[in-house]
């Protein structure tokens, strides 16, 4: 059973035994991270049967077309000329009798392998279905990784593929594409792609001209010219959101706005500032540490407070409350203004 933090570990050691063809009968996939869901349910359809047994004993199902009766009968049936029959249920969240599949997993066919796929949620671990699945099979659990742990999994990623990444980098990826793992790794398969022959670094460089981000006008910037009191710098920032709204919506600009005075203000409250332990209690790289340091220099904590007092309230109005009509740009210059003399 895979815990919030082995995630990682346990899905490496499914995939490890799957690639030595030690098969169990039953593997719950379940979680909010589809990523682990889909490369462990993908390499199970791609590699356990050949091209030509798939075609007489692998069977996709799909939640929202089956009940628990249907899955045990296609489970139950033998594989024709193959050593194995594979049954995969996808969207097995939308299954409203999941825990009936309790009397197949009492006694599951020893030919099959079913795969039970259920997406952006946990099943409830507490039925005897699940529990009877832990004494036979896998029940895989896979949760959303924090942002902060974001730039450790882009280095972990690439490190497998014989790659690395700048710090920078790491982080730019983690401000812009969020923590969708398939969106991330997707991109970063399309970064190595682009590297020159022999490099074998992805830089800040790299990720700022293939992945549509402008090297000077994003909110990765627009911390640091908050931070440091450029006042014409964060405007022109913010003028480039506004012209680009589809790439810099509102919401995202005051989420990374906000993550920021947030470990900012933890960091005033740190009686310890050595470069190791702020790094360790704000969950960030130690390349960073600095940053918040001249931040921190800027800004007091009465001030950090009222600054994300100011972010609440601007999220707000950037949803229509108050009856606001302001377009997003302006409301953007209208925060850093008051952010700047507050």
């Amino acid at each position: 059973m895979a815990k919030k933090n082995d995630a990682v570990a346990d899905y490496q050691r499914i995939i490890k035994d799957l690639k030595n063809k030690i098969y169990k009968p039953i593997y719950i996939l379940m979680g909010e991270e589809s990523y682990y869901i889909d490369q462990i349910t993908n390499y199970i359809a791609s590699n356990v049967l050949n091209e030509q047994e798939r075609a007489f004993n692998q069977l996709m199902l799909y939640g929202k077309d089956v009940d628990a009766g249907a899955i045990i009968n296609a489970s139950r049936k033998f594989p024709m000329m193959a050593n194995y029959q594979v049954v995969i249920v996808k969207e097995a969240q939308s299954i409203r009798d999941l825990v009936k599949l309790e009397v197949y997993a009492l006694a599951p066919q020893k030919t099959t392998i079913l795969v039970i796929a259920a997406k952006n949620k946990s099943l409830d671990k507490r039925t005897k279905f699940i529990k009877q699945c832990m004494d036979i099979g896998e029940v895989f659990e896979s949760p959303k990784l924090y942002d902060s742990n974001i730039p450790q999994w882009v280095n972990l990623y690439l490190r497998n593929k014989g790659f690395a990444i700048s710090e920078k980098a790491s982080v730019l990826i983690k401000e812009y594409l969020g923590n969708d793992l398939s969106k991330i790794s997707n991109e970063l398969d399309k970064l190595i792609i682009t590297l020159p022959e022999g490099s074998k670094t992805i830089t800040d460089d790299n990720v700022l001209q293939n992945i549509g981000i402008s090297k000077d006008f994003n909110t990765f910037e627009l911390n640091n010219a908050i931070s440091t009191k450029n006042f014409q710098k964060a405007l022109m920032i913010a003028d480039y959101f506004n012209r680009n709204p589809k790439d810099n919506p509102m919401v995202l600009t005051i989420i990374s706005l906000f993550n920021h005075f947030s470990k900012l203000l933890s960091y005033h409250i740190l009686k310890d500032k050595s470069k190791d332990n702020v790094a360790a209690k704000l969950k960030i790289n130690p390349f960073f540490v600095n940053d918040y340091k001249i931040a921190a220099q800027s800004f007091n904590p009465h001030q950090i407070v009222a600054i994300i007092e100011l972010l609440r309230e601007y999220d707000m109005k950037s949803k229509g409350w108050g009856g606001n009509t302001s377009s997003d740009g302006d409301l953007l210059k209208e925060l850093i203004l008051k952010i700047f003399y507050i």
